[in-house]
């Protein structure tokens, strides 16, 4: 657990079964909890980092339970509403447990206007408060659960939530008509890449893989051709049916407030493996982010295309073997 959930828990907190965690991440130390304790978790490796530690770990959940522990994510629409879900679920208490940095102070200010606050308890340049579930307390004011936003459907806390990224938007208009029947859109997100790439009429199998459960459930809902398949899966481990003649993707480069650039390089590693010998790579990119050595290692072949200051456009192809 958190060392402020411990110390709360030491200092008078008590907890009650069946207790539902929302939001923990491997940073988080749950051994102390149940092992019939549910968490929700969408982002797929998360999800299976908890479920081998034996705990019943779901991608979302409307399910009663006494009482939630939330730890509070960073986007502050997803935070509100995450918090509306929590009370309408518990039937005891919900407990929130939060860092400076992502906005503990202003949500307990926020949620003590609406309920009555036990706690908080300060620690580790965070905020740890409780109280007891209200189901009409947070209906006004909290975040929808999706959204609409230039006629896509996204929902918040998911990668460009507030709408088309840019990045994609430009390899989008540098993709080549010629695309190869088998198309897999690594890190698809809520399907916008896909959404254009349904349209080419040549595609006849479109893998969109997606680690974020949310964020795919929008994909469904933004790509209804009948030749895309779903894929809630870590886009770096994941392996296609049958080997794709086309990898799409803007990957991201961060899963905490860190840029890594070893996750983009993962996803290159993942599309050489998954191409066809003649396979070829369509990539975007931040133009700071170190990524032509990775692509040279994987491919025969590596241009960039297209670019301006923010972002930078590769076309990879024959993958090294």
């Amino acid at each position: 657990m958190s060392s402020r959930l411990s110390y709360a828990l030491e200092s008078g907190l008590s907890l009650s079964q069946p207790i539902s965690v929302i939001g923990a991440t491997p940073e988080h130390n749950l051994s102390a909890l149940p092992r019939d304790t549910q968490v929700v978790q969408p982002f797929k490796p998360f999800h299976d980092h908890f479920a081998a530690a034996g705990f019943e770990t779901v991608p979302k959940s409307d399910a009663p339970c006494q009482d939630v522990i939330l730890i509070l994510p960073r986007a502050k629409a997803l935070a509100r509403a995450l918090v509306q879900q929590a009370c309408a679920r518990a039937d005891g208490q919900v407990i929130i447990d939060g860092a400076k940095t992502d906005g503990v102070d202003s949500l307990l200010k926020d949620i003590r206007k609406r309920v009555d606050v036990s706690g908080p308890v300060a620690k580790a340049h965070g905020k740890i408060f409780w109280f007891s579930a209200d189901k009409t307390a947070f209906e006004d004011g909290t975040a929808p659960a999706s959204q609409e936003v230039q006629g896509f459907r996204t929902a918040p806390g998911v990668f460009s939530a507030d709408g088309i990224d840019p990045a994609s938007a430009l390899l989008a208009t540098n993709l080549p008509e010629k695309l190869g029947a088998r198309v897999a859109d690594l890190g698809a997100g809520w399907g916008f890449l896909s959404a254009q790439i349904a349209q080419n009429a040549a595609v006849t199998t479109l893998h969109l893989v997606e680690a974020d459960h949310t964020a795919l459930d929008c994909a469904r809902i933004n790509v209804t051709d009948a030749k895309a398949q779903f894929h809630w899966a870590d886009a770096v481990t994941w392996t296609a049916p049958d080997p794709v003649d086309t990898v799409v993707m803007n990957p991201p480069f961060h899963t905490s407030r860190s840029a890594d650039p070893g996750l983009g390089q993962g996803f290159i590693t993942s599309a050489a493996r998954n191409l066809t010998r003649s396979g070829q790579l369509w990539m975007v990119a931040n133009r700071h982010l170190p990524y032509e050595a990775t692509l040279n290692d994987a491919f025969m072949q590596v241009d960039e295309v297209a670019g301006d200051n923010r972002f930078k456009v590769f076309h990879a192809s024959r993958p090294r073997r």
